[in-house]
């Protein structure tokens, strides 16, 4: 039997309020090590924004960080995956879809993330994309 979902994802992720600016979440971002913030309004996943997000549709944009804020550029047709899913299916959904990172939930309330990098290092320890996953984040 294989792992699940909740086996292998990232519990609590970074999540901040549709209303937070760029330059907020780009701290954030960095503070954690992370490339990706949850959006969450009233306890209920609205969207995902990425580091590839702002710099595609703000920073070439030429958009005022200080106001633009995550509802502005996060998108908000995200594919999900529930926690007692099997980790396969998180792979053939990531595969189907040509995503990196699923945001993982109950309902429609966010309780973890599950990456590539996670799956990764679940399927192969000795893959590469393992190893590089492993490490701690170039901060």
């Amino acid at each position: 039997m294989g792992q699940k979902v909740n086996e292998v994802m990232t519990p609590a992720p970074v999540a901040v309020s549709p209303d937070t600016n760029l330059v907020e979440v780009g701290d954030l971002m960095r503070r954690h090590g992370i490339g990706d913030v949850l959006v969450v309004h009233e306890g209920r996943l609205r969207g995902l924004v990425t580091d590839r997000d702002i710099v595609v549709r703000a920073v070439a944009e030429h958009r005022d960080m200080s106001r633009t804020t995550v509802a502005d550029i996060c998108s908000t047709n995200m594919i999900t995956i529930g926690p007692g899913a099997d980790a396969e299916e998180a792979v053939r959904l990531m595969r189907a879809h040509t995503v990196r990172r699923l945001p993982v939930v109950d309902g429609d309330r966010p309780i973890g993330m599950v990456s590539i990098g996670d799956l990764a290092v679940q399927r192969d320890e000795r893959s590469a994309l393992a190893d590089i996953s492993a490490e701690p984040p170039n901060t």
